[in-house]
């Protein structure tokens, strides 16, 4: 563009006029490569040069005006755009008229009309318009498509849902209505009712509880708070129902910690727990909840048959317990332990999460 203003002032212009003249030409096409960073800016710049030819004599259009016109009406600066161009049309026929010239106010007025007709005005500026309008449509229909997907994936997901808290429901309850007829038959015979039926009943009745958690929370209406760092004491009271010796240790000073982490480590400690009872063999556990001023730290320990030469299993649990650490911005640690059994360490930061 400051090329072609360039040749447009040296093929049409009297040759002894001053270089200002063609500076200003090369100015006001050079400033059009920041147009999209900082269109009014250019809008200015523009004019001015602009205004500033047409005062030294060059009978040249404001092309470039005109581009910055274009550029600030796509990013959306209309009445600022409509201010500059009221100002260039007058400024024009002033500057035409500007000494050292020798001209008329109808010959300054005719110059004006042609370094700046209205009509290329309002083309430039329908056209930035019509593209700005073309773009907003563009990324209105891109958010409505996200839109789309993101509720018939929510739609989906509490569809399957229902379906798997419908079947599981209905096989546990089964699970746990068997398991309490054998406690009572024992009981009303005065037998005593063996730790794992009762641990059996209980596993059931909180499976369901979870199911419907699930669910709820799946339908997020708000009416079924998320188990957390209070509800842990219960857990291990249900592993010492299932005839582990599981201790509960809390350390540092208690305090509110965001949702996100109280819900963290209420289910890292829960799959520890559950991964303990089905494949540690372990007879004792014990759960560390240390409140630290950056950090919460979640600690389960095992006394089971893993050893150093164990191979960590690449479970979902431990899966899942990663996945929810990591999110935090936390980190966890889950290997054998040099005396023997496993260890399940997660240290969860309080500042960097809400």
């Amino acid at each position: 563009m400051a090329v072609t203003l360039l040749v447009a002032g040296l093929s049409g212009n009297r040759p002894d006029v001053d270089l200002p003249g063609y500076a200003l030409l090369v100015a006001g096409g050079l400033a059009l490569a920041v147009r999209r960073r900082a269109p009014v800016f250019v809008l200015a710049v523009t004019g001015l040069c602009a205004v500033g030819y047409q005062a030294v004599g060059f009978d040249v259009p404001a092309v470039a005006f005109l581009f910055a016109v274009y550029a600030a009406v796509r990013a959306g600066h209309r009445v600022v755009t409509v201010v500059a161009a009221v100002m260039m049309l007058a400024a024009l026929p002033l500057a035409a008229l500007a000494p050292p010239q020798d001209m008329s106010v109808s010959e300054a007025l005719a110059r004006a009309r042609g370094a700046l007709e209205l009509a290329w005005l309002v083309a430039a500026g329908a056209a930035g318009e019509a593209l700005r309008q073309a773009e907003r449509r563009a990324d209105e229909a891109e958010r409505t498509r996200e839109e789309t997907a993101l509720r018939r994936a929510n739609e989906e997901r509490l569809h399957i849902a229902r379906e798997l808290h419908d079947s599981l429901t209905h096989q546990i309850s089964v699970i746990t209505v068997q398991a309490g007829v054998a406690v009572h038959l024992a009981r009303r015979r005065g037998e005593r009712v063996p730790d794992a039926l009762l641990a059996i009943q209980e596993a059931g009745r909180e499976a369901s509880r979870e199911l419907r958690a699930t669910l709820e929370a799946l339908r997020d209406d708000g009416k079924t708070p998320p188990r957390g760092l209070a509800d842990v004491p219960e857990l291990v009271e249900r592993a010492r129902i299932t005839g582990l010796d599981a201790t509960l240790t809390i350390e540092g000073q208690r305090r509110d910690v965001p949702a996100a982490v109280d819900r963290t480590a209420y289910r890292i400690v829960q799959e520890s727990l559950t991964n303990i009872a089905r494949h540690a063999r372990a007879a004792k556990a014990s759960v560390l909840i240390d409140y630290r001023p950056d950090a919460l730290v979640v600690q389960v320990d095992d006394d089971g048959r893993a050893t150093r030469d164990t191979a960590v299993p690449a479970g979902v649990g431990l899966l899942g317990m990663r996945e929810r650490t990591t999110a935090l911005g936390g980190r966890l640690r889950a290997e054998p332990r040099d005396e023997g059994g496993f260890t399940v360490r997660a240290e969860l930061p309080v500042d960097r999460t809400s």
